[in-house]
């Protein structure tokens, strides 16, 4: 039983839902190795490349300009809510109107707003695993059984039973929820896949959540399939997006629900009650970030590539490391260490050992449980580093009879 510092039991007082949260994480992680030195920190979902002058320069404007007031349209400052029209209707190739899409601050809040849209106590939620850990604990705060489906780990990949996440929904399921590109192993949903999902939602009333953070992040096209290409307006459809990963903007904390048009007015009361709008310079550097930023998005995933390359390369000559097929999108690589099914066992050694930071992937749900993520959108010098580290630390811990 976990305690406070007065001898109390932790969590003592409070709502069910909060006090049985689970509180392990990424950060709690990193800020246990903070102290030790030249430990290379591949373990969060972030790049290396500063946000580019153009999008900072639109802030510093705006702040200039006295934007530091409410935005009387808490949906969203008007200019952005164009922008993304604008680029989502050019991305899709189909009319994508201002009354689609409300601003949030991150990406995370737009997860939160989807699922308080349509999940509460007595229903559940049926997600796709290996999972970023964000999801479950969202679902568990809307106050939904989390129902996690596997994707399968294959030869060629990780793959989607179809027919077995259909299954898992039942007469309490109020949303099939996934990310596509996948955080952590980039599967990618095809747009038959999602035709499938869409189709059954207009069966059954059951909504699609899409998390599309990485769909700029597609090896294989411009941008991933998307149920935003595929559904029609009023479908029971969402899409949660953000401008952290396409755009290097992970600490401006902006993000986007694309949602049927219906849904604008309850979104705008939702926003106003949640947080009251989203601050009004950062929308104004993510407007400047659609409307300029598609040389930005290009290097981005170039980078991207190279460095799920330049792991593959250096990680595929380690006998004992299990990577799989390259995926077709997302900044991760998620890998295993033979010998090792421990995931928390493995980050620890590779801390101590190597003095690299990775992600458990016991946090991403049983599927990944003895699986490790590393984020390759760096330069690829310190890729390989990282990766040459690993290569010592396992011939050390082999040598030990580990």
């Amino acid at each position: 039983m976990e305690l406070t510092a007065d001898g109390q039991r932790a969590g003592h007082g409070l709502r069910p839902l909060i006090a049985d949260l689970d509180v392990e994480n990424i950060a709690d992680l990193a800020a246990r190795a903070a102290a030790i030195p030249g430990i290379l920190t591949l373990w969060y979902g972030e790049g290396d490349v500063v946000t580019p002058a153009f999008i900072r320069d639109a802030a510093k404007a705006a702040l200039d300009a006295g934007a530091t007031f409410y935005e009387p349209d808490m949906r969203g400052w008007a200019d952005l809510v164009a922008a993304l029209s604008g680029y989502l209707s050019r991305l899709h190739g189909r009319t994508v109107g201002p009354d689609r899409s409300t601003v949030t601050p991150g990406g995370m809040q737009a997860v939160h707003l989807a699922l308080m849209l349509v999940a509460g106590p007595g229903d559940n939620v049926v997600f796709l695993e290996p999972q970023w850990p964000n999801i479950r604990r969202a679902i568990h705060l809307a106050g939904a059984e989390p129902r996690p489906v596997a994707l399968e780990e294959t030869a060629a990949g990780w793959r989607l039973d179809l027919d077995r996440l259909l299954a898992a929904c039942d007469g309490r399921t109020r949303a099939i929820m996934f990310s596509s590109p996948s955080n952590p192993c980039g599967w990618t949903a095809s747009a038959d896949e999602l035709r499938a999902m869409i189709g059954h939602c207009r069966r059954s009333g059951v909504w699609v959540i899409a998390d599309e953070v990485y769909n700029r992040l597609s090896f294989a096209a411009d941008a991933a399939p998307s149920v935003i290409a595929l559904a029609a307006p009023e479908d029971r459809v969402l899409s949660v997006n953000s401008f952290s990963k396409a755009w290097a903007m992970t600490g401006w904390r902006l993000g986007w629900l694309t949602h049927p048009p219906s849904l604008q007015v309850r979104l705008g009361a939702m926003t106003q009650y949640v947080n009251s709008g989203t601050a009004p310079f950062v929308q104004a550097a993510g407007a400047a970030a659609l409307q300029d930023g598609e040389g930005l998005v290009a290097a981005l995933r170039e980078r991207c590539r190279a460095g799920i390359e330049t792991a593959w390369e250096a990680l595929g000559s380690i006998n004992r490391l299990r990577l799989g097929p390259r995926p077709p999108g997302g900044m991760y690589a998620f890998f295993r260490i033979e010998g090792i099914d421990d995931s928390r066992e493995a980050c620890r050694m590779l801390i101590e050992e190597a003095g690299v930071g990775l992600a458990p992937g016991h946090l991403f749900g049983a599927p990944g449980r003895a699986h490790l993520r590393m984020c390759v959108a760096r330069d690829t010098a310190r890729i390989a580093e990282a990766s040459d580290r690993i290569a010592r630390a396992l011939r050390r811990d082999r040598g030990r009879g580990g």
